[in-house]
């Protein structure tokens, strides 16, 4: 009987996971951290992608954030908004298209004061083609992506 119950539990909880709605901000997933563990700031203060540290850390929507220095940490409670990579941190190509994947924040690109992030570097080369065209259908795509 015990097996049976913890059978049933465990099919119960995998289903309901696969009817659950994604979350709105890319984790991977065994993971809590935003971007990757990369500190969002480092790419508008630096031009570049800075691996995050457990050191300087904040919870923003129920997301772990890590940043490089307690600078960028002041920077980002500040104004998060400014920081956040659009669309959650998924490929913003995969939302152009209609659906998620996760972002590489190995694959970027900041347009208009966004941060963006793609899936890989090709995936990446065809979003760079029609950026404004691409950020277009995501924005028009990703309020009903999370439905």
């Amino acid at each position: 009987m015990n097996r049976q119950l913890t059978f049933i539990t465990l099919v119960f909880f995998l289903t309901a996971s696969a009817w659950a709605s994604e979350p709105a901000v890319y984790t991977g997933l065994l993971s809590n951290t935003g971007a990757g563990g990369y500190d969002t700031v480092s790419y508008f203060e630096t031009g570049k992608p800075a691996k995050g540290s457990r050191e300087y850390t904040t919870e923003h929507l129920g997301v772990t954030w890590r940043f490089a220095s307690a600078e960028n940490l002041t920077r980002f409670e500040a104004n998060p908004e400014r920081y956040l990579p659009a669309y959650g941190g998924y490929c913003a190509w995969a939302v152009a298209q209609g659906y998620l994947a996760k972002g590489d924040p190995q694959h970027w690109a900041i347009r208009d004061g966004r941060l963006y992030l793609n899936y890989n570097e090709s995936v990446q080369d065809r979003w760079l083609k029609d950026t404004e065209g691409f950020i277009r259908q995501a924005d028009a795509n990703w309020p009903k992506i999370l439905e």
